[in-house]
Formats: structure tokens, sequence, C-alpha cells
């Protein structure tokens, strides 16, 4: 995966014609209409945002990043699962450059929705030119489309004001439009070295508690 950010695959740098996708699901995105209407910030006040809300239902935003394009591709969906996610891989597959690439690679957790080798299979049975990679279990915050979920949250989400559903998938295809307009890729900086210095810290730190556990029970 880390070898996807920096262009390479199996030792070989990525063509032209090969892309990596970074996907994943922000599950439920709940639609609160504040009773009392939202104060915007003027000077020397910050935002006001009343406590008391009415419910109008919650949604899931799945989104497909691209991660060298800086591209986004997002729908919304009642609930996650593997048809809401196929659906989003058949709306990013469906359309240039990733119809006609040589090869599409797909980064996503081990989320039920694309969980296994089950999914990696259903994946290329649908769109024989695409390959799923996993993110390491407990490790989902290597995946770039955190990032973005997390500027979604900053900048879409908060305060959570909407009167309705509609409004919330509104505000996110807005949203993403302004994205794709102005949006730069990520600086990745975590690299396969830094991975492995951080691995040999982890076997050194285990060593020195088996060693020191040793000692005590000599002792």
């Amino acid at each position: 995966m880390l070898d996807l950010y920096a262009r390479t695959w199996q030792g070989k740098a990525l063509g032209e014609d090969e892309y990596v996708i970074s996907a994943d699901e922000k599950t439920s995105i709940q639609a609160r209409c504040r009773c009392h209407p939202t104060l915007a910030p003027g000077q020397a006040r910050a935002m006001r945002v009343n406590h008391t809300y009415g419910r109008g239902g919650a949604l899931a935003y799945l989104a497909a990043y691209d991660v060298h394009h800086a591209k986004v591709s997002g729908r919304t969906e009642p609930r996650t699962g593997i048809d809401p996610f196929m659906n989003l891989v058949t709306q990013v597959m469906s359309q240039e450059p990733y119809a006609s690439a040589k090869r599409v690679f797909w980064i996503v957790d081990n989320g039920s929705s694309h969980r296994g080798q089950k999914a990696a299979a259903r994946l290329t049975a649908a769109f024989p030119n695409t390959v799923m990679v996993h993110t390491p279990v407990h490790a989902s915050w290597l995946n770039q489309a955190e990032i973005y979920f997390s500027v979604v949250q900053r900048k879409v989400v908060t305060p959570n004001d909407f009167t309705d559903l509609t409004q919330v998938g509104d505000r996110l295809r807005a949203f993403e439009d302004r994205y794709n307009a102005t949006a730069q890729p990520f600086q990745w900086k975590f690299t396969t070295s830094d991975l492995d210095d951080l691995l040999a810290r982890l076997d050194r730190h285990t060593a020195d508690q088996q060693e020191e556990s040793s000692v005590a029970l000599a002792a």
C-alpha cells in the first residue's frame, strides 16, 4: 500500500494508465435540525449553535479518492454494505480514465463491506482491471480516504444543522465539486522506510519486555 502511494507495485513503477483509489465509508451522518437558527460568528463572538434539535434521519457517505490526482467520487446511501460499496465501484469504474485504465488499485480497510479475498474476487470479477489492496488490521488510518473524511467532517458536517437528508446530500455533492476544482494531492510522508523503523522499534521493545520479565521471574 505504501509502495502504491509512491507509485510503485511489486518493485515496478506504475504507468500513466494505472491509478490508485482509496475508498471508505463515513457512516451515520445525521440530519439534525436545530430548534433555533445557528448564529454565524461575529466580531469577538464565536458561532452559536443551539444544543436542542430534531432528528431527520441518517445516511452513509461513500467516497473514492484518487490518490495522485486529488479527485473524489462520492455517493450517499441509506446504509453501508456490499451492494452500496459496489455501487460506488461501478460509479467510478464506468467513467474515464478508470474504465479503460490498465489497472486501478483499490485501497480499502477491513470493514464488512469489502473484507477478505471474497471482496477482492468480487471486485475483479466485476471489473477485471481492478486490484483490491487491504490495509493491515487496525491500521485503517493508512487509508488516505480517511484524511478526506476528516476534511468533510470539519468543512461540511460540523456543525450538524440540516433540515433533512436531502440537504445533507446536496451539501456533500456541492463540497465534492469545490474540492475537485481546487484540491492538491496529500503530501504523504509515511514511507516503507518509516515502517521498517517502526517495526524495528517494536521488536526491540518486545525483546526488552521479555528480558525484564525473565529477570523478574529469576529473582
